[in-house]
């Protein structure tokens, strides 16, 4: 009767002084990193950097991990909360965003419930700690569960609905509950004998389950290929072969788009305003073997030295169309910063249409889903800019369950190819200058 009686005291609270448990180091910087991403509205990509300091890099990819499923799956997260608590915690509470980690590592990422508590707790110092292990304690004995897909942010849902339809933000809610598979580019058709587990679904492309780490793939130190996903790979393609003429690739970093154009025998001009994105592309023509001109330069007042035959602007935009692998984005972006963006494409749109030699071609490009920074943005460009004309996407040009819409663009959007994967979702416009 003592044992059973000793069991039920209360448990002694840690001392101001005492260490955290056992891998808190990473929850604690889970914590700090979704704090950026949703209170400060920061990119996880970059944010992820300043959050995770002083991790190795298994701590640091459990923290990412930890951040991405919560945030994919953060609106039911937050009803099973919602559904367990009297009354509501604040969404900016720290409490709130201590149980959100915690159940995204009970439900997604099956980590131990032992481990899961012991170090939510210490995150919550100062803060109702009860509240929090009575509900995760609650999760376990209820065995809560979360619904067989992720549901969209409301604002998201209700925004794509009424672009593109129930059938699509429907489609977009099955693509996120899950992270995207492996897609590659290569320089020159894949060998089949090296990679009879890859998918083709476009020529010098192949798709890969995931769960391989990228740098264990057969030639990645060779560089005969790099990570782009298929819907990225469309824009250069849309190009064709380049014959040594000259094309000028806009925002290009981190160089997808740019080893593309040069493994078609463009003469690349890659220019872009960040000097540490510009590192990375340089890195990746080094391990490709690729050439190309890469220039620092913002693309509003940079000039070039003579007019392109081509130009590429695959322009910066509100990422919503790359919401598969970059959960942050639906959580970030409002009205406001897709306005901005069009703003910005217009500007980009008006510079790079002096810079073709007569008859040239322009490829605009948003990896976005929404039509202010896509159809509505080239319109308005051919609407003030008169002898420009839109050059037809042809269906012969796009890999299989891809067509061009019936302006001649090509619009990606959920659903599609989704028996092999999906897509990212893009906008593609192919422009030509006028003759003279």
């Amino acid at each position: 009767m003592a044992s059973r009686m000793a069991d039920r005291r209360p448990k002694r609270r840690r001392g101001a002084n005492e260490p955290d448990p056992p891998g808190t180091a990473p929850r604690r910087a889970a914590l700090r990193l979704i704090d950026a991403i949703l209170r400060r509205g920061d990119p996880l990509d970059i944010a992820a950097h300043a959050a995770t300091q002083g991790l190795g890099g298994a701590d640091r990819a459990f923290a990412i991990a930890i951040v991405s499923e919560t945030l994919r799956w953060m609106v039911d997260i937050d009803s099973l909360i919602d559904g367990a608590t009297a009354q509501q915690l604040p969404d900016d509470v720290k409490s709130r965003a201590v149980l959100r980690i915690a159940l995204a590592q009970l439900l997604l990422l099956k980590s131990s419930p032992h481990a899961v508590v012991s170090t939510a707790l210490p995150l919550v110092a100062g803060g109702p700690r009860r509240l929090v292990h009575a509900l995760l304690s609650r999760a376990q004995q209820e065995e809560w569960a979360l619904p067989d897909r992720a549901s969209l942010p409301h604002d998201v849902a209700a925004r794509w609905a009424a672009q593109w339809g129930d059938g699509v933000a429907d489609a977009a809610a099955k693509a996120w509950s899950a992270p995207p598979p492996i897609d590659l580019s290569f320089a020159a058709e894949p060998p089949s004998d090296e990679w009879s587990d890859g998918v083709a679904l476009a020529p010098n492309h192949l798709r890969l389950a995931r769960g391989r780490a990228v740098e264990s793939l057969p030639g990645y130190g060779e560089g005969g290929w790099w990570v782009q996903d298929l819907a990225a790979s469309l824009p250069a393609r849309l190009l064709g072969k380049g014959d040594g003429r000259r094309v000028l690739d806009l925002c290009a970093a981190p160089g997808g788009k740019t080893m593309q154009l040069a493994a078609a025998g463009w003469d690349v001009v890659a220019v872009d305003a960040s000097a540490k994105r510009l590192g990375r592309l340089s890195d990746n023509l080094d391990r490709t073997g690729l050439t190309a001109q890469v220039v620092q330069g913002d693309v509003r007042v940079w000039e070039p030295e003579t007019p392109a035959d081509a130009i590429l602007l695959d322009a910066p935009c509100s990422a919503t169309g790359i919401f598969r692998r970059h959960p942050d984005v639906l959580h970030r972006i409002e009205a406001r910063q897709i306005a901005d963006m069009a703003e910005l494409q217009a500007a980009l749109l008006d510079r790079a249409a002096h810079w073709l030699r007569p008859g040239g071609m322009l490829v605009y490009a948003t990896c976005s889903l929404e039509r202010a920074e896509g159809e509505e943005r080239i319109a308005a460009f051919l609407a003030d800019h008169p002898g420009w004309a839109v050059a037809p996407v042809l269906a012969n040009e796009l890999p299989g369950g891809i067509i061009p819409d019936p302006s001649g663009f090509v619009r990606t959007l959920p659903g599609m190819l989704a028996d092999v994967g999906g897509l990212d979702g893009f906008f593609m416009a192919r422009l030509r200058a006028p003759s003279g």
